[in-house]
């Protein structure tokens, strides 16, 4: 995309064109937002797939490999932006530990407020010179009012739902500086002066997973991009990632995605070439 920013609409015409299409799992080098509002769509991040139906935002981060393939009922919004339009947005950083960032929507008012946000940013967008400040701050909004609803969907109390936020993404941030360090659960309770149990009971509450998965999650997450875009061999990128043996890189790989690294890498490949 040479653009930074680009948004349009999801209408029945645009459906049926991508439907008669081929479709093949792809990547892009700019942050998506899929919103549905009607409907719903098959939905494939790194070759996990997941129905997301209305209504709902889908996040697409930068460089993962991703399919969808709409459903004829399917209308919402596609908003494309490259990184440095919107540099610290949260949806980035969570789209580091998870596959798939999928936040629903709660009320017909929240949904409401979303669609002013696109339409005010498809009228500014198609002017012949459109003010970029202007469509910069409707992103933000747009980005801020996804993760309050994010933040509301998780099931803990509100008395203590700031406090469990505010520890998960401390646990994330220094999972982000060692997750390449072959570490446990132990060192990260030890580095958040916390208990074991506890750090596993907040990343349970807030992802569903638990503090080994999260951690596994990262360190696999890394390994794709690794086997994708680096020339680096497996037992290079498994012991980048704290796997001191090629067997045990390959047998945990295989057993959360149903492919080998190598395999990975060469199906992944040959979709692009």
């Amino acid at each position: 995309m040479e653009k930074l920013f680009r948004i349009f609409e999801i209408t029945e015409e645009l459906v049926e064109s991508i439907l008669s299409k081929s479709l093949e799992p792809h990547w892009h080098d700019f942050e998506e937002l899929i919103i549905v509002t009607e409907g719903s769509l098959e939905h494939s991040i790194d070759f996990t797939v997941e129905e997301v139906t209305a209504p709902v935002v889908s996040y697409v981060s930068m460089g993962k490999t991703h399919k969808l393939i709409p459903r004829s009922n399917l209308r919402g919004w596609v908003i494309n932006y490259k990184n440095e339009f919107i540099p610290d947005s949260g949806l980035h950083f969570y789209s580091n530990f998870f596959t798939n960032t999928t936040i629903q929507f709660r009320s017909s008012d929240s949904l409401s407020n979303i669609l002013t946000l696109c339409r005010l940013m498809r009228t500014e967008y198609i002017k012949p010179t459109p003010e970029h400040k202007v469509i910069r701050h409707l992103v933000n909004a747009l980005i801020a009012m996804v993760e309050a609803e994010r933040d509301e969907n998780l099931p803990c109390e509100n008395t203590s739902r700031a406090s469990q936020i505010t520890t998960f993404n401390s646990f994330l941030q220094i999972l982000e500086e060692h997750f390449r360090r072959d570490e446990g659960v132990s060192f990260y309770a030890g580095k958040m002066n916390m208990t074991e149990r506890n750090l596993n009971l907040i990343c349970k509450t807030n992802f569903q997973k638990s503090v080994s998965e999260i951690i596994e999650t990262r360190r696999l997450i890394e390994a794709k991009h690794l086997l994708v875009n680096s020339e680096k061999t497996i037992s290079e990128i498994g012991f980048e990632l704290g796997y001191n043996e090629k067997s045990y890189f390959t047998r945990v790989f295989r057993n959360k995605t149903g492919f080998t690294p190598s395999a990975f890498r060469e199906q992944t490949r040959a979709l692009f070439s």
